[in-house]
């Protein structure tokens, strides 16, 4: 009991997992309890048990299993989470329950599983259901299947799938146990139930005794289909309705629910495929082309056999097909033909739309095959074509039926219509088009009339079927000219047909009126629909219809074509006699005005004319007879009229008749003879013309144009054809485009062309240009034939017309838009408009007779050549023929076999020639996707880049021709992804990402695409992946969310909530659909202004669920309002304008940029961190777009972003610029936050050829860039990077007006941004290959020059000289012009230096230049700007703190006294300190480190402390020594001036701050600080502020060379020029550095170990010179170590290289050339120590030689492998010796125990063997004195080893360097004896080497060291610093920390004692300051601590100083107070950087 008291205490669920049986059954039942008690679904009770679910089924005690299976059960039922639990239960009920012996338990687990089928997850509980059925346990098995049948019976087929169940049945039926096969019949019996006779063919293969008792089993199956009677929780309505009905009984619930028939099963999809082509006989293709017909019937058979299987697996079938054909079409035995046939019937029933690829090469030579008469192969042929038929489309075979439909041979004519009347069965509305209806009804039509009686049968019945199909009205426009007889027999035949599916027209019909009415009322008998009028009642009704979108489109497209029922009977108006139309005249006319008509006296016929028209003015337009009126007025004289006034009249009152009445085309054929006849009439032309606009409002202009074009050209008046033009031009203008035939007048205007009367031509070429602006660049296809100077006249219209829209259509569209394309409106709707496809007119060529047997057997050789030979043909064939036909014979199959040829170049050749198909070919090729396209994507997969960038763009250029919804239909696509190839699967992925957001519906068939999509994204390949997820929302806008969700429910579950999350994710961004097309032509090409309007009053009528009722007054004021009083519209028309604007501005009301914070900085971070495309590019790619799209859409309006991205409409793009012009002020905060996305925007723009959205791009930045200036903002870098470049590229635009306004934009652009910044730009600009660009470029920096000094030349002045002056050479003119004018504009800044900047020009180009100059006008030598511009630049000194401020500096007048530079100074530093900590909270963070401009001016830059710096990383120290006590020395400084403090301390900090970017990680951050820095060495007067900083700088740089050497060069990402470049830099600052003595002397030892160490390394580097020029780089970084060796502190170098020498010899791993060099360093200080000796610190060199030789005693350093170094330190000291005498050995005192030393034993030996040299002085006399005395072997060994380096390749300028100064120092030398045994070459090379050394040297005056120079260390002893700063309390205490380290001080009070030493002892050399300035050997990184935690500090002063600086002259604080703030500091800059 102690044990049960224990778990009774336990929660439930802790029960329910216990270990005790009987807690868990305890715990089963509290928790049902508790289960059965919770009535909230959501509660989070439920989420406890969510983890022990599957605990509950699968307990291993059977008592508490049973009560957990019941509480399972009610978790199941009740809680919401319990689907997520799904698979473990289910397979644990499977594994674990259907095992129990307990019938209850089983049961249980039954209602578990059909639970969960409940609750949504049928598919996971079948899935483990058919999993079980694996299982070897028999009793699992039958429970399983029981299970499985359970679910079938309540759930019924619509939730089961039965396709996987069917597929493992069969095998069940083979069980050893009876139970398991009587289930399986069981199953089987109530599978039948559902899908019938479907289930037969997958059961066909059972034992035959079982089949047998199956089928008397389904015999006793009632014939009424079963219901479903339990539903899912989605199903609650049809679940209450099922539920009524089960109330109301039986029969009556059969009755109701009759609307909802069961799904129909195809017994296709549960068939298994059958591979075949492997089980072909292996002599298959042999046999069939045998000669003997047996042999060839062998192999016919076994194929026969093979192909009846009812599936097929899909494969290659080409070769196959290809041999039935060949049979089919040639084989002369009829009874193979007939196998062939049935074989080729088999593979298309089996393969399905498999097949479809192989339909159009076996069709024509079906139809050609019907000419045999025998039955049976005309039987097995049609049933070969109708299987074929079913493989594919009407559209796609229509071409190949049409071909034989007029053939001579009346039996195939005959069958192509039987065989069209058997496809009409299998059609609908839908699928057989009007397009269809147009192209067949002709030929069916003159199959009637046809003389054999069989082929009119045939005809009769494929029209009656069309008929029944589509309905009477579609087909009786077609049937207009039979008479009633034959009529009556297509009735007749369309009574007897059947359609198949019952979806034909009758049903239609049926369900069209239901649509028009309201919900409750009834529906209205067929009978009664043709007699509805499209009048307001019936339009008010279906206002009012709340029926579905479908059924009120169609309601909609009824209501357009009822419309066309009155118009149809005026165009049927028969012809009145001449009397009939005199007394309807006479009824409306008065009888005066029928009298006067023909008086001979004008006048009485001018009153005549007077009344006549008030007559028709007063008329009602249904009492006018049109006709009868126009007749009297053609009355004699009729159109001869001879008085122009009375003629005026008459052509006024047909345009009134024509306007006001139900005027036909019968009355339109009276006047247009008469409108033509005078429309060049001088007088009578204007109302000609205004008479046949009325008319073709009347008739539409299409039907108009082709009349009165005709008419025109009939006579030969050359005045009538142009005004006829002329009028034609206008007409298109206001009627739009649609429906006009132009092939019909394409040949008159070829005539006009051709005309002699000029006006006539002109008049054409107007006419082509509107043209143009509807139908585009195709037009001049028509026209290529034509001479040159014709077409040059005619594109040079054409590119008049280039960017502009046409405006849009207000005439016509009452009637002509209601005629015209009433009827086309669904073909338009897919279209996408109405306008004519051009394509569609082009006259083409039929090359399938070119295509010759021979070129297909030549692209299937062996032989390569031979393929590319028949490659070659076929291309010329297309070439030649520029237009095709779309029957090519059988180049489609032999193309495809070429698509895969190992031989690449072919593949790439075949593709190039399937691109001109496509553009040769146009729309027509949607045939030859199958078979051509889908190959293409196949070559997506090859691994060669190139390859698959070809197929690509062969893909895009059909689908261009094609449209996308071939492609996605039928599995192929699918097929293609299923391929686990990585290139094809992110390249087709890519290309569906882009395709489908632009496509308004998908065909359904894409879902099969999404498993491998899911697949794809969890693809090992990074780049699929991407693409998938890229493509995901583009799938789900047309599938949706929760299809693709319930799609992953087939997935392994460990894919599937990584999917599931990416799907949720791609929900977010999910596109919308684009919105749907104008329906009309002249309405979808709009202006700007009023588009609204004219898009939504002429489109197709939408929906009517959306139109207003008839009662709503606001819709009609707001239809007055749009619609323009000559065209307002009544109806549905009129009503759509309103709907759509109103919904449009309330869309738009809203902000068009949202604000994000920090957006725009975290986008310059990404970019940065590479997490994003870097926006650099030479055409814009889609990668690219697709990330603009992206980050626009966290930020732009969702209207406008879809406006702006509009795939076909720039209209919409230019007028969402305008909208974004519109908003600038207001939403001006918005515009900057998305500045950069707007530029990037416009950079896309600039790529496109469009110049109307160019031209706006362009307004839009003139008005933003002033804009942006008021507001004192400055582009960043990152905004400026990504823009500037490619508004240059426009610079070089061909159109003047482009150029002009690029240019101003460049001049606006430097008011927002340094134009010091935008001339590198400008630079690379001129490096374009086009010449407009270069000379724009060129012109644009001498203006830039001229205004802003030279300043802005940038990285400097004479490296952008030079490159500028390369271009006086340019072979273009202008280009030359723009360079001379650039020189000239610099010659007037800085005069004569300009020749010195622009380097070398030839003597041609120079004399230009000179002649230049002399022209100019200015001759001003001084840079100062104009004084306006002085003024300006003073007005704003802040606004330009991030631009260049050098300009500032040079637009400094030239008079002002220097002493005022302080004070301003000073009080713009103190200004903007002011205005800094204001804005202090809002600063932006990623503004640019440093700019590009390479400047450095001082006076600006100590003003700009906002930049955020890019420290080096920090050395880490222990820090806790700084928490000692320790007593600071009080400073000493002197008393210096309040401002010179002031300034000087901004100074350093700002210098502080640009050293700090020196050793930046960023290659061009690091340059842009070393160009800084370079620009104050490289001024004398500038220099100085240097001093202090100098072993700052060299620490930065050297690590920056570390850097380098570790990181970058390693690093193959980055560009070795960028390497190069930043070498040269670092290099170039040296050089400046180390030219001046003063600042070089302040370099510490320890920075110039490193140094050294650096430039060494740096030397040895192999890999420097694999970079172009490394050569040079090295000679350069040779010339910078001798500069330093000659300029530094000598005693500093000098120990610098002992321990370096002594490091490398140290380290085991350094390189021996490392060692070497050294060394030669050491050689050539050593021969400067004569005239150095003076300025070196003995001690210090001393100790540094006595710790060498303690590390390398002499025993040591002689076991070295070379004997060098020993050498070397003997030479150095025995020249010391010599120099110095017996004193040296008073110079040791730094050394502690000297006496043990080795040093002073040598010395004491050197100054003892050379006692009598001692006391000598060291000048000139005793150094030649002591050279006599020298040793005659010791000057052989020193000559030896110079000429030993002149004669080796790597030293012979060193040993030359050596020789000639020996030669200085010992002019008597004797060189004879070295040079006697050497050729007289090297004789005259070492003279000649000696003497351009003399010629270098001269002029050269060295800096002689002055003996006054303080040493560095007498400095360091001192209490003040060099720049006059005081020293910081971190100085000191690195100073101590460095000498107690050195010198083993522990306690602080002797540190103390040695301060106060210090402090008294300042100005004096005492050997306490020996002490002090004792060097640290050790690497430089602690002083670079010292170094840093300055810079921090004076960092940190800008902000936590106050206004007012103190300037008392000591500065001292508590110790503890110090540490802690510096460890603050440091921690602070440490947690910045991260």
């Amino acid at each position: 009991m102690g044990d049960d008291s224990e778990w009774m205490k336990l929660p439930i669920d802790q029960k329910c997992e216990h270990k005790v049986w009987k807690a868990r059954l305890n715990g089963y039942e509290e928790a049902l309890k508790l289960f059965q008690r919770i009535e909230d679904e959501k509660s989070p009770e439920w989420g406890k048990y969510l983890g022990l679910l599957k605990k509950f089924v699968t307990d291993s005690n059977a008592v508490a299993q049973l009560k957990g299976l019941e509480a399972a059960l009610a978790y199941v039922e009740k809680a919401h989470l319990s689907g997520k639990t799904s698979g473990e239960v289910v397979s644990g009920v499977v594994s674990k329950v259907f095992n129990q012996p307990k019938a209850r338990a089983k049961e249980l687990g039954s209602d578990i599983c059909l639970m969960y089928i409940e609750i949504e997850r049928a598919e996971v509980v079948q899935d483990e259901l058919i999993k079980g059925l694996d299982n070897k346990n028999p009793k699992i098995v039958v429970t399983c299947i029981e299970t499985l049948r359970k679910a079938l019976s309540e759930f019924g087929s619509k939730i089961i799938t039965l396709k996987p169940v069917v597929k493992v049945l069969p095998k069940q039926f083979e069980s050893r146990e009876k139970a398991v096969r009587d289930e399986a019949k069981l199953l089987s019996v109530e599978i039948y139930k559902w899908i019938r006779d479907a289930l037969r063919p997958p059961l066909q293969g059972i034992n035959s005794v079982q089949l047998k008792e199956l089928e008397e089993e389904w015999v006793k199956l009632p014939t009424t289909a079963p219901k479903q009677s339990r539903f899912l929780r989605s199903q609650q309505a049809l679940k209450a309705k099922f539920e009524q009905q089960q109330a109301a009984g039986g029969d009556e619930a059969d009755g109701d629910n009759d609307d909802e028939p069961a799904p129909q099963v195809d017994p296709y999809e549960l068939l298994e495929p059958v591979e075949i082509l492997s089980k072909l006989p292996k002599d298959f293709y042999d046999k069939i082309e045998a000669k003997k017909w047996q042999e060839r019937k062998e192999a016919l058979e076994a194929l026969e056999t093979l192909a009846k299987n009812p599936k097929l697996e899909n494969g290659d079938y080409g070769d196959l097909v290809r041999a039935l054909k060949k049979v089919i079409g040639k084989d002369a035995n009829v009874m193979l033909v007939t196998l062939a046939a049935k074989c080729l019937a088999g593979l298309a029933a089996g393969l399905r739309k498999k097949f479809g690829t192989y339909a159009g090469h076996v069709v024509p030579t079906i139809l050609e095959k019907f000419k045999e008469k025998k039955p049976q192969v005309v039987q097995a042929l049609q049933e070969a074509i109708d299987a074929v038929f079913l493989t594919t489309t009407l559209q796609n075979i229509s071409e190949d039926v049409l071909g034989v439909m007029d053939n001579k041979n009346p039996s195939i004519k005959q069958q192509a219509s039987l065989f069209l009347a058997r496809s009409f069965r299998h059609c609908t509305q839908a699928t057989l088009p009007k397009s269809m209806l147009k192209a067949f009804c002709p030929a069916f039509l003159k199959q009637v009339n046809d003389s054999a009686p069989e082929v009119r049968d045939a005809a009769y019945e494929a029209l009656g079927t069309a008929m029944k199909v589509v309905g009477e009205k579609a087909v009786n426009p077609f049937l207009a000219d039979l008479d009633k007889l034959k009529l009556d027999k297509i009735k007749e035949s369309a009574d007897k047909v059947e359609l198949l599916g019952k979806k034909g027209g009758g049903g239609a019909e049926k369900k069209a009126p239901a649509a028009k009415v309201a919900p409750p009322a009834k529906v209205a008998p067929p009978a009664e629909n043709p007699a509805r009028s499209s009048g307001p009642p019936k339009k008010a009704s279906a206002a009012k219809s709340g029926g579905p979108p479908k059924k009120g489109k169609s309601a909609s497209a009824l209501s357009a074509k009822g419309k066309k029922v009155p118009e149809t009977k005026e165009f049927i108006e028969t012809e009145l006699s001449i009397e009939i139309c005199e007394e309807k005249s006479a009824a409306v006319l008065p009888a005066s005005c029928m009298q006067l008509l023909d008086s001979a006296n004008w006048k009485e016929r001018l009153a005549s004319m007077e009344e006549f028209q008030k007559a028709v003015e007063q008329m009602d337009k249904n009492e006018m007879p049109c006709q009868a009126l126009v007749r009297m007025l053609a009355k004699k004289p009729g159109w001869k009229e001879t008085n122009f006034q009375v003629m005026q009249m008459k052509l006024h009152i047909v345009g009134l008749i024509a306007q006001k009445g139900s005027f036909s085309k019968t009355s339109a054929f009276v006047v247009l003879d008469g409108l033509v006849d005078k429309i060049g009439d001088v007088k009578c032309g204007g109302k000609a013309k205004e008479g046949l606009t009325a008319t073709a409002e009347a008739c539409s202009l299409p039907w108009t144009a082709e009349q009165v074009v005709s008419m025109v050209f009939a006579q030969k008046n050359p005045k009538n054809q142009a005004e006829t033009l002329n009028w034609l031009s206008n007409a298109m203008k206001e009627f739009g485009f649609t429906g006009i035939n132009v092939k019909g007048f394409i040949n008159n205007v070829k005539t006009a062309l051709g005309a002699t009367n000029p006006a006539v031509r002109t008049a054409a070429i107007t006419l082509l240009g509107v043209m143009y602006l509807y139908m585009g660049a195709p037009l001049r296809m028509f026209f290529e034939d034509e001479k040159p100077a014709l077409l040059k006249q005619i594109d040079d219209e054409f590119e008049k017309m280039q960017g502009q829209s046409p405006p849009a259509a207000f005439r016509g569209t009452k009637k002509g838009g209601a005629e015209e394309d009433g009827e086309e409106a669904d073909e338009q709707e897919e279209d996408g408009g109405g306008a004519p496809n051009i394509m569609d007119l082009l006259p083409r060529t039929d090359v399938s007779d070119k295509i010759t047997q021979d070129m297909v057997d030549k692209m299937a050789d062996k032989n390569w050549k031979i393929r590319k030979e028949g490659l070659d043909e076929v291309a010329a064939v297309i070439s030649e023929a520029k237009f095709i036909q779309p029957s090519i014979g059988e180049l489609p199959m032999a193309l495809k076999g070429r698509l895969n040829d190992s031989n690449k170049i072919l593949c790439q050749q075949t593709l190039t020639i399937l691109q001109q198909i496509a553009v040769a070919m146009g729309p027509a090729l949607k045939q030859h996707v199958k078979s051509l396209g889908m190959p293409i994507i196949t070559v997506l997969g090859d691994s060669k880049t190139n390859v698959r960038a070809a197929a690509m763009t062969t893909l895009q250029a059909w689908v261009e021709q094609t449209g996308m919804k071939d492609w996605l239909e039928g599995e192929d696509l699918s097929e293609e992804l299923k391929r686990e190839n990585p290139f094809l699967r992110q390249e087709v992925l890519g290309w569906l990402a882009e395709k489908l957001p632009t496509m308004r519906t998908v065909p359904s068939d894409l879902m099969l695409c999404v498993p491998y999509l899911f697949i794809c994204l969890e693809d090992r390949n990074g780049d699929v992946r991407k693409k998938a997820q890229d493509a995901l929302p583009t799938f789900m806008m047309h599938l949706g969310y929760e299809k693709m969700l319930k799609a992953t429910g087939k997935l392994k579950p460990a894919s599937k909530e990584p999917v599931s999350a990416l799907l949720e994710k791609a929900r977010a961004v999910m596109p919308a659909k684009p919105a749907p097309p104008p329906g009309k032509a002249g309405a979808a090409k709009s202006s700007s202004d009023g588009a609204p309007t004219a898009k939504s009053g002429l489109s197709k009528p939408k929906p009517v669920i959306d139109d207003y009722d008839d009662d709503d007054p606001e819709p009609e004021t707001k239809s007055k309002k749009v619609v323009k009083p000559g065209a307002a519209k009544k109806g549905v028309l009129g009503k759509k304008a309103p709907v759509t604007k109103a919904k449009d501005e309330e869309d738009r009301s809203g902000v068009i940029f949202i604000l994000v914070p920090n957006g725009k900085e975290q986008r310059i971070k990404e970019e940065k961190g590479l997490k994003v495309l870097k926006w650099n590019f030479q055409t814009p790619r889609d990668e690219y777009v697709d990330q603009l799209k992206t980050q626009m859409s966290t930020c732009f309006a969702r209207w406008l972003q879809d406006e702006l991205f509009h795939a076909s409409d720039f209209q919409r793009q230019v007028k969402a610029i305008g909208v974004m012009g519109e908003r600038m002020e207001d939403e001006l905060e918005g515009t900057v936050s998305c500045l950069d996305l707007i530029l990037k925007w416009f950079t896309l723009r600039f790529f496109e050829t469009n110049s109307t959205v160019l031209m706006k791009v362009l307004e839009y930045l003139k008005q933003l860039f002033p804009t942006l200036s008021r507001e004192n903002y400055h582009l960043n870098e990152y905004e400026a990077s990504s823009f500037i470049p490619y508004l240059i590229l426009k610079v070089g635009e061909s159109k003047d007006v482009v150029r002009k306004d690029v240019r101003a934009i460049l001049t606006m652009l430097c008011k927002v941004y340094p134009a010091s910044k935008v001339f590198p730009f400008l630079m690379d600009g001129t490096k374009s290959k086009n010449s407009k660009q270069r000379a724009e470029c060129l012109e644009e920096l001498g203006c830039l020059i001229e205004n802003y000094g030279m300043n802005v030349c940038q990285p400097t002045p004479a490296k952008s000289l030079k490159e500028i002056a390369v271009h006086i050479g340019d072979r273009d003119n202008s280009v030359r012009n723009a360079a001379l004018n650039t020189v000239v504009a610099v010659y007037n800044v800085c005069g004569d230096q300009v020749y010195k900047l622009i380097g070398n020009l030839s003597e041609k180009e120079m004399s230009m230049l000179e002649e230049r100059v002399k022209r100019s006008a200015k001759k001003t030598t001084t840079a100062a700007p104009p004084p306006n511009r002085q003024a300006a630049e003073r007005e704003r000194p802040q606004r330009e703190h991030p631009s260049n401020p050098n300009a500032t500096f040079m637009r400094k007048p030239v008079q002002q006294p220097q002493e005022e530079v302080p004070n301003k100074l000073k009080i713009m530093y103190r200004t903007y300190r002011i205005q800094a900590r204001a804005q202090n909270a809002e600063r932006e963070h990623s503004h640019p480190s440093i700019p590009k401009e390479f400047q450095l001016d001082l006076d600006m830059i100590e003003n700009d402390h906002t930049r955020v710096s890019e420290l080096p990383d920090l050395v880490q120290h222990k820090l806790d020594e700084l928490l000692e006590p320790i007593m600071m020395p009080e400073p000493k400084i002197r008393s210096v001036s309040p401002h010179f403090d002031d300034l000087h301390n901004s100074t350093a900090s700002t210098i502080n701050f640009v050293i700090s970017q020196v050793a930046s990680g960023d290659i061009n951050t690091s340059i842009q600080a070393l160009a800084q820095i370079d620009e104050v060495l490289r001024q004398e007067d500038k220099a100085d502020a240097m001093s202090g900083h100098i072993d700052q700088f060299l620490i930065a740089t050297f690590m920056q060379l570390r850097l380098i050497y570790n990181t970058h060069m390693a690093d193959d990402r980055l560009d070795k020029k960028d390497i190069f470049k930043l070498y040269s830099c670092i290099i170039g600052n040296m050089l400046s550095l180390f030219s001046m003595e003063s600042l070089a002397r302040e370099a510490s030892m320890g920075v110039l170990k490193d140094l050294m160490h650096g430039l060494i390394t740096l030397m040895l580097d192999a890999r420097v010179e694999d970079i172009e020029d490394g050569q040079q780089l090295i000679r350069s970084v040779n010339l910078l170590v001798v500069r330093v060796l000659e300029k530094s502190d000598q005693t500093n170098i000098l120990s610098a290289l002992l321990v370096l020498l002594q490091d490398s010899l140290t380290t085991s791993s350094g390189s021996p050339m490392f060692s070497e060099l050294v060394m030669k360093c050491l050689w050539r200080m050593i021969r400067l120590l004569p005239e150095t000796i003076n300025s070196i610190n003995l001690d210090r060199i001393l100790l540094d030689v006595h710790n060498f030789m303690k590390v390398f005693p002499k025993e040591k350093l002689k076991q070295l492998k070379s004997d060098v170094p020993h050498r070397t330190l003997k030479t150095l000291l025995h020249t010391l010796c010599k120099l110095t005498g017996g004193k040296i050995l008073d110079h040791m005192s730094m050394i502690e125990n000297r006496n043990e030393s080795e040093l002073e034993a040598h010395l004491r030996r050197v100054v003892k063997h050379s006692g009598n040299f001692s006391g000598m002085k060291s000048d000139r006399g005793s150094e030649k004195g002591q050279d006599d005395r020298m040793s005659k072997a010791k000057v052989s060994d020193i000559l030896s080893e110079i000429f030993k380096k002149i004669g080796s390749k790597e030293n012979t300028k060193e040993g030359l360097t050596e020789l000639y100064e020996y030669k200085q120092k010992y002019s008597d030398a004797d060189l004879e004896p070295f040079l006697r045994n050497t050729s007289q070459f090297f004789q005259s090379y070492v003279e000649r080497g000696l003497r351009m050394i003399e010629s270098e040297r001269e002029g050269k005056g060295r800096i002689q060291s002055s003996s006054t120079v303080i040493p560095q260390h007498g400095l360091d002893s001192g209490s003040v610093p060099l720049n006059g700063e005081e020293m910081k309390p971190a100085v000191y205490y690195e100073r101590l920390k460095i000498l107690r380290q050195r010198q083993g001080l522990e306690n602080n009070s002797r540190q103390a004692q040695l301060l106060q030493q210090v402090e008294g002892d300042s100005g004096q050399m005492r050997p306490t300051t020996s002490l002090l300035s004792k060097p640290s050997v050790a690497s430089s990184t602690d002083m670079l601590q010292s170094k840093l935690s300055q810079l921090k500090e004076s960092r940190e002063s800008h902000f936590q100083q106050e206004q007012s600086h103190s300037h008392s002259p000591t500065r001292s604080s508590s110790p503890a107070a110090n540490l802690d703030d510096l460890k603050k500091r440091l921690e602070r800059i440490k947690s910045n950087r991260q």
